[in-house]
């Protein structure tokens, strides 16, 4: 409407008028884009449909995968212009338009689109062969395309490139009046990226309904005072152990590849000592929560923790009757794991209110781009390339290069030096570095990668025991089913079917 519309005020300024015809491009793209992720092949709807037209001109059909990707990626073009018509390269009128769209938000959600494109799930996918429209139309291209990959990567780049421009930089934690220790700024480097309002990594994000972080962040924080207890403090985001199990080493490798580090009692019980400085000191936990990366203290929360807040260390302790422990039948962490991350640090509690400071929900930030670039580079035969972004993302979060890590430590030395495992190493890279961060699901879906992760059963402690022997037992909370390749896609609801019989269903479905 806006878009048919948009010549009939005489007096438009032509730089807004300009403004927001690709601001409504950009929203038609994202919003074509979101369908695209959950259902697969979907409707173009690219024009208003006249107040005469027929009904069977309402009956659209879906669109071949490859034609709904054409269409989002040249309306993002579009809506990114040249870096003179189009979206602005950065917001200048910061307590107004923060959150509005810029020429970077739209390359890189070209870049995440076409990444995804390129995967197994949309790339090649032989499992959708069979998958047609009632015209017998192909609704998924069957045959490999490696010029996927490289659309992929220029578009990365480019995303890159225009971040750069408007001056995006990975985040890096600046203690102001605060005396830290080199681990607790490390810690914040990670935390803040996603936590520290209109950081200088953050490409895009979301304020919709004001604070739209405020729920998220009260589910995510346990109790943190020893002396009381504030029910707005839900602790119910509560991470797996399958989580806990996927973040590094200190020496930066899987820890079943670590040749240092004791896979085989990872849940035996460990003394923790004044050394073990992400942990409480003289105190028990399993050998799973000693000598793990940055990210691993710096994400998540568990019994035997340290939670470091702008108003000083709190100490996690989760066993039957302790303070962070289950005390009521619904607020608690089922697995004993708390989603630390996802907590800004200003954030205070009292008995009688919590004070949350919300952040703009990271839609995308530049490490996720980095990460993007990284994974494409590889897969066009460019691991120098993709070496170095990972690693840039390493070092912010206090580790060595992959290269160095690898060969001193990795039961498998040389595995970064192939395709195949560089792409493990990728993939890793990036669950971890996007932990909790709305990019896990996806990313198993188009790895094609969900019918095996998402099928493994979810483990927890024993949170209602009192000892450290008792609670710290691995225990079974439910199994977890996906059916595949149904399970890739949404399916249709069945009103749409009545409504408009031209629609075909998911496979499976």
């Amino acid at each position: 409407i806006l878009l048919e519309n948009i010549d009939k005020p005489v007096d438009l300024e032509p730089y807004v008028k300009s403004r927001w015809i690709a601001e409504a491009k950009f929203l038609k793209a994202y919003f074509h884009w979101y369908l695209f992720r959950m259902y697969g092949p979907i409707p173009i709807i690219d024009k208003n449909l006249p107040i005469t037209a027929t009904i069977d001109e309402v009956k659209v059909m879906r669109q071949p995968v490859d034609s709904v990707v054409n269409y989002i990626s040249n309306l993002l073009d579009e809506a990114a212009g040249d870096g003179n018509t189009g979206l602005p390269d950065k917001i200048t009128s910061l307590a107004t338009e923060l959150g509005r769209l810029t020429r970077p938000a739209a390359l890189a959600i070209k870049a995440r689109l076409l990444v995804t494109a390129a995967s197994p799930l949309f790339n090649g996918n032989s499992d959708f062969s069979n998958f047609k429209n009632i015209d017998g139309t192909s609704l998924f291209n069957t045959t490999f395309d490696q010029n996927k990959w490289v659309k992929a990567v220029t578009a990365c780049k480019a995303a890159i490139d225009a971040s750069n421009t408007a001056g995006v930089s990975l985040y890096r934690f600046v203690p102001g009046a605060i005396s830290v220790d080199e681990e607790t700024k490390i810690e914040m480097n990670i935390r803040n990226a996603v936590c520290e309002k209109w950081n200088s990594e953050l490409i895009w994000g979301n304020t919709a309904y004001g604070s739209p972080t405020t729920p998220l962040q009260l589910y995510a924080c346990p109790q943190l005072q020893t002396n009381f207890v504030n029910l707005s403090l839900k602790g119910q985001l509560a991470p797996t152990m399958k989580m806990a199990e996927l973040f590094y080493t200190k020496n930066g490798v899987p820890i079943t590849e670590d040749k240092t580090w004791d896979y085989a009692n990872r849940f035996n019980l460990r003394s923790t000592t004044a050394n073990d400085k992400a942990l409480q000191e003289n105190y028990q936990t399993v050998g799973l929560h000693f000598d793990r990366e940055p990210r691993f203290y710096a994400d998540i929360a568990f019994d035997g923790s340290k939670w470091f807040m702008q108003d000083g260390m709190h100490l996690i302790q989760s066993k039957s009757d302790q303070p962070t422990g289950k005390k009521q039948s619904r607020l608690y962490s089922v697995t004993g794991y708390y989603t630390k991350k996802l907590v800004n640090w200003n954030l205070v509690e009292t008995q009688t209110t919590v004070n949350v400071e919300s952040y703009p929900w990271p839609v995308m930030r530049l490490g996720d781009l980095y990460m993007l670039y990284a994974e494409a580079a590889n897969e066009t035969d460019d691991p120098t390339t993709a070496l170095n972004y990972i690693n840039l993302i390493r070092d912010r979060a206090g580790l060595k290069s992959v290269e160095s890590s690898w060969a001193n430590f990795s039961k498998n030395p040389t595995k970064y030096t192939t395709k195949n495992g560089l792409r493990d190493i990728i993939q890793q890279e990036r669950l971890i570095e996007m932990a909790f961060e709305g990019s896990r699901f996806w990313d198993l879906k188009r790895w094609k990668k969900a019918s095996q992760v998402l099928n493994q059963p979810i483990y927890g402690w024993d949170i209602i025991r009192a000892t450290y022997e008792d609670y710290n037992r691995r225990v079974l909370l439910f199994n977890q089913s996906f059916v595949s390749p149904r399970d890739y896609f949404w399916p249709i609801s069945e009103n749409n079917f009545l409504a408009n019989p031209k629609l075909v269903q998911n496979l499976g479905w």
